[in-house]
């Protein structure tokens, strides 16, 4: 008796068609997909497809103006798609400006640039070019924008910033007794300190024990004042005592 099993048996013609049928069918649909994604991305990188053509410019601004950020954005060229416009490119453009301290760029369907500005808040002059920052930060605007602030001068050596504001504003708080206002803090690079303040008294503390030299000069200024001379200035700069300069007699104090 011969065995005759299902691979022995030929296949039928309509077996062979409806497996060459689905074949066909698979690749005709890979095709389209295919297509249609090509047709996809060709249509996203067209640029008179959802072209952008707004810029919205947000945020508390009282040193920029929106036309200043716009014309920043302009500048690196013209606006791309909605798809293919990068948004660091915008953010980049727009944080070079000297009053950014922070800005945020994001699209909004469908042909809108939202861009959030901070500006920077500035407490000091820092080396007579640059402004400081509340965090103590130094940034390039210039110190003329906010020239009727009156704003403190503080000097000092590249990276020294924050110490510098901080310092500062301990001293401002112990000369509150003494109606003294600090025009000018400078440390330099020995790490001595120097005070002026608004009426031209110059205050020498040195290297050490700032704050303690200070206290000194507070406990001594009635003493100094009841003289009846006008300081021209003060030499803290010794373990008890200073040294005191006094100005000529023609020569009227401006303090406040």
């Amino acid at each position: 008796m011969t065995n005759v099993t299902a691979n022995d048996i030929p296949a039928q013609p309509s077996m062979l068609k409806a497996h060459w049928g689905g074949l066909v069918f698979l690749v005709f649909v890979i095709l389209a997909i295919l297509w249609l994604l090509l047709r996809v991305l060709t249509w996203m990188g067209d640029e008179k497809q959802l072209p952008l053509s707004q810029i919205v410019v947000q945020g508390e601004l009282a040193h920029l103006s929106t036309l200043e950020v716009r014309n920043a954005v302009l500048q690196i060229g013209p606006l791309n798609s909605f798809m293919l416009q990068d948004v660091d490119d915008i953010h980049g453009a727009i944080s070079v400006l000297p009053w950014v301290a922070n800005v945020a760029v994001r699209k909004q369907w469908p042909d809108t640039i939202k861009v959030d500005v901070t500006e920077y808040q500035p407490e000091a002059v820092w080396n007579g070019s640059q402004l400081l920052d509340v965090g103590g930060i130094a940034f390039s605007a210039s110190p003329d924008d906010v020239k009727e602030r009156g704003l403190v001068s503080l000097h000092g050596p590249e990276g020294s910033e924050k110490e510098v504001l901080a310092a500062w504003r301990e001293m401002r708080d112990i000369l509150l007794p003494t109606k003294l206002h600090i025009t000018a803090l400078a440390l330099n690079e020995r790490r001595s300190w120097r005070i002026v303040t608004r009426g031209g008294v110059r205050i020498e503390l040195g290297r050490e024990s700032r704050n303690e030299r200070l206290h000194r000069f507070v406990d001594l200024f009635d003493d100094m004042n009841a003289t009846g001379r006008n300081i021209q200035y003060v030499d803290l700069r010794y373990d008890t005592g200073a040294a005191v300069g006094w100005k000529a007699p023609d020569e009227a104090p401006s303090e406040e």
